[in-house]
């Protein structure tokens, strides 16, 4: 019986031969995700926004009454709430600011989600509550502090293990590769105003150690190839590189889809924007190792000679002394 081969074993791709266009491409990707992050801004959680969450459902109502319960939280005088659906078409999370005196005070803070509450229970006697989340502001600044904290050290503590390993070029693009991956996942939430939470961070996470598993499995072969073949033109020997890793690449992130797709259509909602940005980090990870951080090592200035070891005096002295020695 034999096996099934998702990539055939003399498969050659000139991956290479567009690195520029797809440089382009991506660089204008990165600079697209950061504008939208700075200009819609990302769509924060309870955990980074701070204040109170109510999440209700509306049992005899085909669709939640999204204005109306608007102008009825508002009305109670803690500020304009932020109303959204998730989920189904009767299900919605209302966010709104604690007040200064309840910042820190869990008493205050219950008596105005009891308020709430009652308020729209009263209002609307079909709702069902499915949740009550509290979070202080000063809480939320720290969680955010730390988030941002937690994938600066994740990615200098990546490039740093990559230079030590290989070579200061290798570590460069690793980290590049890196930063386009997380840029275009802050892209893809600041433009469809998911919701933000520490969940994505977590997802983040997985996806920078996935993209460096990939890379560190294309730049291992790169540095044999680069010992084996000094004199091969460094684009033809990447573009080999990189197809002798391809059928595991693609085995690896086929895999993980497999698990991932049934989930991201079927599964919670609740984990519907953790399992979006694991599937989005899956193919922006494996296209990063290939198109990002492959080229840049030619621009960067690697050659077959990166990886002779350096010669010291003492050495040289002694091989030319052995030289001698060994002429008749």
């Amino acid at each position: 019986m034999r096996l099934i081969k998702l990539v055939p074993d003399n498969t050659n791709i000139h991956f290479l031969r567009w690195r520029v266009p797809f440089y382009v491409i991506s660089c204008l990707l990165i600079a697209a995700s950061w504008g939208l992050v700075l200009t819609k801004g990302l769509n924060y959680g309870i955990d980074f926004a701070g204040g109170q969450e109510i999440q209700a459902t509306f049992t005899k109502h085909g669709e939640a009454p999204v204005a109306e319960l608007r102008d009825l939280v508002e009305g109670l005088g803690y500020g304009e709430p932020v109303i959204q659906r998730f989920g189904a078409a009767n299900e919605v999370s209302i966010r709104s600011k604690l007040p200064a005196e309840a910042e820190g005070n869990p008493g205050a803070a219950e008596k105005i989600s009891k308020q709430v509450t009652s308020a729209i229970t009263k209002a609307y006697p079909d709702v069902r509550i499915e949740g009550v989340s509290t979070v202080s502001g000063k809480v939320s600044g720290e969680f955010r502090e730390m988030a941002i904290y937690a994938l600066g050290a994740a990615m200098l503590a990546i490039s740093i293990y990559i230079w030590i390993r290989f070579e200061w070029q290798f570590g460069v693009g690793g980290l590049f590769a890196l930063f386009h991956d997380v840029s275009l996942t802050l892209g893809m939430f600041a433009l469809f105003q998911m919701e933000f939470s520490l969940q994505i961070i977590a997802a983040i996470l997985a996806i920078i150690g996935y993209s460096l598993n990939d890379t560190i499995v294309v730049y291992d072969r790169i540095r044999e190839d680069l010992k084996k073949y000094r004199k091969m033109p460094l684009p033809e020997l990447l573009d080999m590189s990189v197809n002798e890793t391809l059928a595991r690449t693609v085995m690896t992130s086929a895999t993980l889809l497999v698990a991932l797709i049934p989930l991201l259509f079927f599964g919670p909602e609740s984990l519907f924007g953790l399992v979006a940005a694991i599937t989005l980090g899956i193919f922006v990870g494996t296209y990063s190792s290939i198109y990002m951080a492959a080229p840049i090592l030619i621009w960067l200035g690697v050659s077959g000679e990166s990886f002779i070891p350096t010669e010291s005096e003492i050495d040289r002295q002694e091989r030319l002394a052995r030289e001698r020695a060994a002429k008749p």
